[in-house]
């Protein structure tokens, strides 16, 4: 059969030119790749408090020992005013001053809030030594006999009190500790032991 009298969708020229014609087939991307997890970020170290040698840790505890001993000796000038009650005031004024002075020797943050409250448990703590005190700004009251005998124990109850505080926040702060976990009770028996070993010398210093 001729050529031309096939039809035209069938003619082989017609075959390869709709071959010629027909767009290429694109390949298929590639699938991406899931992208791994990032790895979880590493922890700082925690940064560690510059450890004191020893001659340091003495030079500070000779400074605060001597705050102590000098604030002790204005806690009994304070019990010499003869008002009841200021000169309680007065004497805890001294006690926080001195308290704060400790704080900036050792290096811990300091509050007024906290350090009174923190001397108020202590108070708590050294009875009868406290009430002691209370007693004699109280006595003050009466004329005459009662500031004279107040004059004589006030001062000397004052000095031993202050002074045993301060060498109990002495011990805490050279051990690391702050004023949010001081615990007054667990310095009683220490208290007690302080008071007494500084009324010897207060009767005579004041």
């Amino acid at each position: 059969m001729n050529k031309k009298n096939l039809p035209k969708a069938i003619r082989p020229e017609a075959a390869q030119e709709t071959r010629q014609e027909a767009p290429p087939v694109q390949p298929a991307a590639p699938m991406a790749a899931k992208p791994e997890p990032a790895p979880p970020p590493r922890k700082a170290a925690p940064v560690m408090a510059k450890p004191v040698d020893a001659a340091e840790a003495k030079e500070r505890r000779a400074r605060a020992v001597e705050v102590v001993k000098r604030l002790s000796l204005w806690s009994g000038a304070a019990g010499l005013i003869p008002v009841p009650f200021v000169d309680l005031a007065a004497v805890g004024g001294v006690q926080i001053e001195m308290l704060r002075r400790i704080s900036k020797i050792y290096g811990v943050p300091f509050s007024k809030n906290s350090g009174k409250a923190l001397i108020a448990g202590i108070a708590g703590s050294m009875i009868p030594a406290s009430s002691g005190i209370g007693a004699s700004s109280m006595i003050k009251g009466i004329p005459g006999i009662g500031t004279a005998i107040s004059a004589l124990t006030m001062p000397t109850l004052s000095v031993g009190a202050t002074f045993a505080i301060g060498m109990a926040f002495i011990q805490h702060f050279a051990s690391g500790g702050t004023l949010l976990d001081f615990d007054p009770p667990d310095y009683k028996e220490f208290l007690k032991v302080e008071t007494g070993k500084s009324r010897a010398g207060a009767a005579q210093a004041v």
